[in-house]
C-alpha cells in the first residue's frame, strides 16, 4: 500500500514511518520543512515539502503522488506550550486542523483516496464516571483559552467523519519526541520538582506511546469497519496524583509538592488548573475490539520505566 503520512516529521508520525516500511509500505512523507527529514529520507520515506494550507499545492501533490491512504498528523505545537497562551500558541494548529483538514480531505477525494485517517485528542470529554468511551461528550464549557482548540479538535472530526474517514483519539503521548522523552521539557520540569499536584491531583490521565498510536494507525489502515471514531489509549487511567509521583520516582526526581488550583491558577492559567484537576480518562475497549489491536505499553508504568527508567541517575 502506498501511503501519504502528513505530518511525517512529528513524534507519531516518525515511528508511523518505520512501522509501516518495515511492514512493507511504501511511505510519502509530507513536511513544512527539511529541518527533521534527513533520517526519514535515508530510511526510505519519499519526502514532499510544502503548506498543507495552501490548498492547490496539497490537491496537486495529492494527485501526484497518487496514494492508497491518507494519514493526517498535521500540528505545530510548541515544544514546551504555554497553558495561560494556549489559544494563541495553539493557532496555527487549529489551522491545520480546520482549513489543512478541508484541503487534505477534498484533495484524497479527488484523488480517488479510499482511505482517510485523522489524528484527534482523547482527553476534551465532559467530566463523568469512569473512563469515558468515544460516544461521551466533549467539554460544554472549557476555559476561554482553550475553546479556539477544542472547536478546532471538533471541526477536524466533522469534516473527517463526514467523508467517511476514521478519526483516532490519542491520550496523552509519550515517547521520543515528546515532553515525556528523557530530554522533553515536561521531564525536565519534574527532575527539577516544579510541577505540583494541584487540588489533590484528581485529573485522570489516559496516556498512549507514540510506537502504540503508530500501530493503530496501522492497524486501522487494513481493518475492515464503518466506524468513524476510536479512543487509542493504554488500559490504565490514572490520576495526577498517582502517575505523577511515580513518575519522579523513576527519574530519581524530589516528590512533587501540592498546590491550591487558586495558587496553581496565577501560574497556569484556567485550561492549565481544569488540565491538572479535571479531566476524564478515555476507554480503549472499542479500539481493541474494532481493530484487534493491543497496545505494547498497557500501562503508563511499564511505558514509563521502559523510557526513563535508565535515565534516572543522568
Amino acid at each position: 500500500m502506498r501511503i501519504l503520512v502528513a505530518g511525517v516529521t512529528g513524534a507519531i508520525g516518525q515511528q508511523l514511518a518505520s512501522q509501516l516500511l518495515a511492514a512493507g509500505h511504501e511511505v510519502v512523507g509530507l513536511a513544512r520543512s527539511k529541518g527533521r527529514a534527513a533520517d526519514l529520507e535515508n530510511s526510505g520515506v519519499q519526502m514532499v515539502y510544502g503548506d498543507a494550507l495552501d490548498r492547490d499545492w496539497v490537491r496537486t501533490t495529492t494527485r501526484r503522488t497518487a496514494p492508497d491512504a491518507v494519514v493526517h498528523l498535521l500540528t505545530a505545537i510548541p515544544a514546551n506550550p504555554n497553558p495561560k497562551r494556549v489559544d494563541k500558541e495553539f493557532a496555527l494548529t487549529n489551522r491545520l486542523r480546520t482549513e489543512g483538514t478541508r484541503n487534505l480531505v477534498d484533495a484524497a477525494a479527488e484523488a480517488g483516496v479510499k482511505r482517510f485517517i485523522a489524528q484527534s485528542i482523547a482527553f476534551v470529554n465532559e467530566p463523568g464516571q469512569g473512563p469515558a468511551d468515544e460516544d461521551a461528550p466533549f467539554l460544554s464549557n472549557p476555559p476561554q483559552a482553550y475553546r479556539p482548540v477544542l472547536e478546532a479538535v471538533r471541526e477536524l472530526e466533522r469534516v473527517t467523519r463526514a467523508a467517511g474517514g476514521l478519526v483516532l483519539r490519542f491520550g496523552h503521548l509519550y515517547g521520543p519526541g515528546t515532553g515525556f522523552a528523557p530530554d522533553g521539557p515536561f521531564v525536565a520540569q519534574v527532575r527539577a520538582g516544579k510541577v505540583p499536584v494541584v487540588s489533590g491531583g484528581h485529573s485522570v490521565f489516559s496516556f498512549t506511546h507514540t510506537t502504540d498510536a503508530a500501530s493503530a494507525i496501522v492497524a486501522a489502515l487494513s481493518a475492515d469497519t464503518d466506524v468513524s471514531v476510536l479512543n487509542v489509549v493504554d488500559d490504565e487511567p490514572a490520576p495526577v496524583h498517582v502517575w505523577l509521583p511515580e513518575l519522579a520516582r523513576i527519574l530519581g526526581a524530589p516528590k512533587p509538592k501540592s498546590a491550591p488550583a487558586f495558587l496553581a491558577r496565577f501560574a497556569v492559567g484556567g485550561w492549565g488548573v481544569l488540565y491538572l484537576t479535571g479531566l476524564r480518562g478515555a476507554s480503549n475497549a472499542r479500539a481493541r475490539r474494532v481493530l484487534s489491536w493491543e497496545p505494547r505499553f498497557t500501562s503508563w508504568r511499564d511505558g514509563f520505566a521502559a523510557d526513563l527508567g535508565a535515565t534516572a541517575d543522568a
